[in-house]
C-alpha cells in the first residue's frame, strides 16, 4: 500500500483527493500548512507528496526541500497559475511533476500512478547509457560529460533518457510528451517541452546554439544523436 501525504489548505479539494486515493487503496494523511506537514514527514515516510505551492504559513517549495531532506519521496505541485518560473523551480528542487488548478481527480490519480511507476523502476543491475560524449548511469540517475557530472533535474533527466534510449530515432513531440509524463500530453502545454529541451542543451552540449547531441527535426520533434 502507498503512502501518500496531501498538503493543501482548501478542505473542499483536501476532502476531495484524500476521499478518491483512500477509494483507491492509498494510506492518506492530509496536513494544512507547512508546520503540520513537516511535523508528518518528521515522523513518518511517505511514498508520493500532493503538494499546494501556496500554504498559509509559508509555500509548497519549503516542504518540498523538507522532505527531500529527510526522505525519498516522489513530489507533485500544485499551483494555481501556470507560471512557467514557478514550474520550474519546483522541478528543479526535486519536484517529479505538476499540476495546475482547477484539475480532475482522475488525471491527479493517473499522475500519482505515473510518478510512482516510475519511482519503482530499480533496475538490479547498473545500466550505462551512452549518447555521444555523456554517459548515463540509470541506476544512479547520475549524467557524466568527459568525466564531469552533470546535474539534471527530474524532468531533464527522464526527457535525456528517453532521447538517449532511442538515440538515432526521430520522435515526435507528443511522443516525447507521453513519456515524460506517462500519460496523454493533452494534459500539459506543449511550450513546456521546448523550456526543457533548450535547458537540457545549454547542460550537455559543447555549443547549445549549435546543438550536436539532440536535433530538431522541423515539423516533427528530435532526435537524439550518438556520435560514438
Amino acid at each position: 500500500m502507498s503512502k501518500l501525504l496531501i498538503v493543501e489548505d482548501d478542505e473542499t479539494i483536501a476532502l476531495g483527493c484524500e476521499y478518491s486515493f483512500k477509494k483507491e487503496g492509498f494510506e492518506v494523511m492530509v496536513a494544512k500548512n507547512c508546520a503540520q506537514a513537516k511535523e508528518l514527514l518528521s515522523r513518518n515516510s511517505y511514498d508520493c507528496l500532493i503538494l499546494d505551492l501556496g500554504l498559509p504559513d509559508g509555500n509548497g517549495f519549503e516542504v518540498c526541500e523538507y522532505a527531500k531532506s529527510v526522505g525519498s519521496p516522489a513530489v507533485i505541485f500544485l499551483t494555481a497559475r501556470d507560471d512557467e518560473n514557478d514550474i520550474v523551480f519546483g522541478l528543479d528542487m526535486g519536484g517529479d511533476d505538476y499540476i495546475t488548478k482547477p484539475f480532475g481527480l482522475k488525471e491527479l490519480m493517473s499522475r500519482v500512478k505515473a510518478v510512482l511507476r516510475r519511482k519503482n523502476q530499480n533496475p538490479d543491475q547498473e545500466k550505462i547509457i551512452s549518447l555521444g560524449d555523456l554517459k548515463i548511469y540509470s541506476l544512479k540517475g547520475k549524467v557524466y560529460k568527459k568525466n564531469q557530472e552533470v546535474f539534471l533535474s527530474a524532468m531533464e533527466y527522464r526527457l535525456l533518457m528517453t532521447l538517449a534510449t532511442r538515440k538515432n530515432e526521430i520522435l515526435k513531440r507528443e511522443e516525447l510528451l507521453d513519456s515524460i509524463w506517462d500519460i496523454g500530453g493533452d494534459f500539459i502545454n506543449d511550450n513546456t517541452l521546448t523550456v526543457y529541451i533548450k535547458r537540457l542543451r545549454e547542460k550537455i552540449e559543447d555549443d547549445p546554439q549549435n546543438p550536436k547531441l539532440i536535433e530538431t527535426i522541423r515539423g516533427i520533434g528530435y532526435r537524439g544523436i550518438s556520435r560514438e
